[in-house]
């Protein structure tokens, strides 16, 4: 854990606009980094909310824990974006957790002072809002455009969510296991199993262990967009 170096904070430009430089130079400046391994929390379900968070670095994993104890993933967030924000106002305590499926840095800000910036300033609080509508209808957009396709359609689609989103490259190491693709997906592990084997077979795409390399983009497009 260490103070952020805020001499280029992002923060000015990703999320401050509105407020005064005292305010963004006061918050940068207490700021904290925190550090997390591949598999770790960031923070649980039930968690009282002390935080804003954004991710500085890495990869995460947004999930709830189901009736049975099972996981139910959200969604996945990348580099710059706020990880506490659907719960600025919500209540007191997380109705989610974060891991780390990447090794990651965040920074954490109080959730005292964002409260109070937004209680203070309209136009942070406009901000504020227009960016909590905005995740909250990229979730329900996504959760639908999966829905909407059959098995092969929901594998070819997380696969070209890592390739387009994530690495902007056609071969890449799956940070997710087959069980949590599953997970996002709504299908079973065996599932998601046969169909990345059918893929393989069809020389759609090449499979490394971990490593997934897209060999036929035009027919995993088709195969996602008909799906």
């Amino acid at each position: 854990m260490e103070k952020c170096n805020c001499s280029n904070c992002e923060l000015k430009a990703m999320f401050f606009e509105n407020i005064s430089k005292d305010d963004i130079n006061s918050i940068c400046s207490r700021k904290i980094e925190k550090s997390f391994d591949k598999g770790d929390y960031i923070l649980s379900q039930g968690d009282e909310i002390m935080d804003f968070l954004y991710l500085k670095s890495g990869l995460v994993k947004l999930f709830i824990h189901n009736e049975n104890d099972k996981e139910q993933i959200i969604a996945f967030a990348k580099p710059f974006d706020f990880l506490s924000i659907l719960s600025v106002f919500s209540g007191k305590y997380y109705s989610y957790s974060i891991k780390a499926i990447e090794k990651s840095v965040t920074c954490n800000i109080k959730m005292e002072e964002i409260r109070k910036l937004a209680a203070e300033n309209g136009a942070f609080s406009f901000d504020l809002l227009q960016r909590m509508s905005l995740i909250s209808d990229k979730i329900i957009l996504e959760s639908l455009e999966i829905r909407k396709r059959n098995l092969k359609g929901r594998v070819a689609y997380i696969l070209l969510f890592f390739k387009n989103h994530i690495y902007q490259a056609a071969e890449f190491e799956l940070p997710i296991s087959r069980k949590e693709i599953a997970e996002y997906i709504g299908m079973t592990t065996e599932n998601v199993i046969r169909a990345l084997t059918e893929f393989r077979k069809d020389n759609i795409i090449k499979i490394y262990g971990k490593v997934i390399e897209i060999t036929d983009i035009k027919r995993l497009e088709s195969i996602s967009k008909h799906g």
